[in-house]
């Protein structure tokens, strides 16, 4: 059987076709567009209707190649959402995480109800952006006209089929779930106005979500699609892709963002856990993503805009290659970086503020920025090793940034943990594999990781000796 990935980031998407063959698992990307949001009147908007209509181009693609039926999983980031009215109309464009509308509101919340109470209620961390700040700034007669509140890819899937779920992973990430309940918090809903029958009804991960409606897209010839709820916050796709096995293994799913973690059986929520603001995101099968959300390649994608001359990220890495290491310590977990005018001229102002050599060439920017997501990450280890009393033994990474070699070794090297690099295609293959679990293909998702080493090529880093503390100092002395 043949099933389609769609799998939609920050910057672009693609749908990724996957079927099981002599054991292996094929993956081919059949279709891929734009991404990235836009700016109108001062607000931050993503183009909705160009994702869904690009998700029908790509499934019309699936039948030019001769496939009458397939099954399609639908991930995206997290957060943001949709407001529907009684008829299924969208009330306004989805706003962006990145837009600042939400950048003050932490502090205005946190003034009715602590951070503490929040936390202990659900297990998420504190990012301004989070679905209930956003929704905090929504206008109140906005939510009044509000029927139907969805997160992005529910609402791509009710754009298909008709039929509204509230898919659980990404319903984690808007901090307004109860963990202990596993239902919406009273309180924290009573806090931002809104109701809980604004919401459509939980959906698990490999769940029906019903059948296209090719009528509603007469323009072009579509094969026959069941559309199945997987876990459409793209992290936890990417999670399920991952090929760790056993105890004892941390993962790093490298994109726009870096998200650092393991996962675990039951939430870790402790002062210590709220301190370092660590996450409990919600997983496949009852699962938890005990993780650390870091600023992640969103730097260099930010970095190859500045810059004259036009970069690739191979390139890049080449020319990181070929400075001197550990120059310049900095923290691009500060909210400074989250979305500045000009990210070369925000890493040379802060270099410039703490008296720290200044980055000028593509090679000094991009090598500053690996010497520095490789301490970050070795920080945020030592972190989880302390927070769960577990410890790690090798890291898995997984995403676009794992075929950056140079990054990966210096993870190895500075953490002194043992680093497992790939597949790259983990979110789109998280995808697949709970489409397969869900077809009957698979048993579980321990024999959809062992089908990915079977499938794909991991490759190993072996750290070599460095003076990790002395790194870490100096990176806290700056940052």
């Amino acid at each position: 059987m043949l099933h389609i990935a769609v799998d939609i980031g920050a910057s672009s998407g693609r749908l990724v076709a996957g079927e099981r063959k002599e054991n292996k698992l094929e993956i081919k990307e059949i279709h891929r567009f734009a991404n990235g949001f836009m700016e109108r009147e001062g607000t931050s908007y993503w183009d909705i209707d160009h994702l869904l209509m690009e998700i029908v181009k790509g499934l019309a693609t699936v039948k030019k190649l001769g496939y009458e039926t397939c099954t399609v999983g639908i991930d995206t980031w997290a957060v943001d959402y949709v407001l529907i009215d009684e008829k299924g109309n969208r009330l306004q464009e989805a706003v962006s995480y990145r837009d600042k509308r939400t950048e003050k509101t932490i502090e205005k919340l946190t003034k009715k109800i602590s951070k503490g109470f929040i936390y202990e209620k659900t297990g998420i961390q504190f990012l301004p952006f989070n679905t209930i700040y956003q929704l905090f700034e929504e206008a109140p007669e906005l939510i009044r006209k509000t029927d139907k509140i969805l997160m992005v890819p529910d609402y791509l899937g009710f754009r298909l089929t008709g039929n509204a779920v509230l898919e659980v992973t990404n319903a984690s990430t808007m901090q307004l779930l109860n963990v202990k309940k596993r239902d919406f918090d009273d309180d924290l809903l009573e806090l931002i106005s809104v109701k809980k029958e604004q919401f459509p009804y939980f959906s698990e991960p490999g769940q029906e979500l019903g059948r296209l409606k090719k009528e509603w897209f007469p323009s072009y010839d579509l094969p026959d699609c069941k559309i199945v709820t997987v876990a459409s916050h793209d992290t936890a796709s990417a999670v399920a892709g991952t090929p760790g096995i056993g105890e004892g293994w941390a993962y790093l799913s490298s994109g726009t963002w870096s998200l650092l973690g393991i996962e675990t059986s039951e939430p870790v929520i402790t002062d210590l856990s709220l301190e370092n603001n660590y996450t409990n995101e919600w997983g496949t099968f009852q699962s938890f993503r005990f993780l650390k959300n870091i600023i992640g390649m969103w730097i260099i994608q930010e970095v190859r805009k500045s810059l004259p001359q036009d970069y690739n990220y191979s390139q890049f890495v080449e020319e990181a290659k070929k400075v001197e290491r550990f120059q310049r310590f900095i923290n691009f977990n500060d909210d400074r970086f989250i979305n500045p005018i000009d990210m070369a001229v925000e890493i040379q102002a802060y270099c410039r503020e703490t008296n720290q050599p200044i980055p000028e060439t593509a090679g000094e920017l991009a090598g500053c920025i690996y010497d520095n997501l490789a301490i970050i990450y070795t920080m945020v280890i030592k972190e989880l090793e302390e927070i769960t009393g577990q410890s790690i033994d090798c890291l898995h990474i997984v995403g676009g940034g794992a075929q950056n070699e140079l990054l990966n070794q210096l993870t190895a090297d500075v953490s002194g943990k043992t680093v497992y690099a790939g597949p790259s295609e983990a979110t789109a293959i998280g995808n697949l594999l709970l489409q397969m679990i869900a077809a009957g293909e698979l048993a579980d998702l321990h024999e959809g990781r062992q089908l990915i080493r079977k499938s794909f090529d991991i490759k190993e880093f072996i750290p070599a000796a460095v003076q990790t503390e002395t790194l870490i100092n100096r990176f806290n002395q700056y940052g």
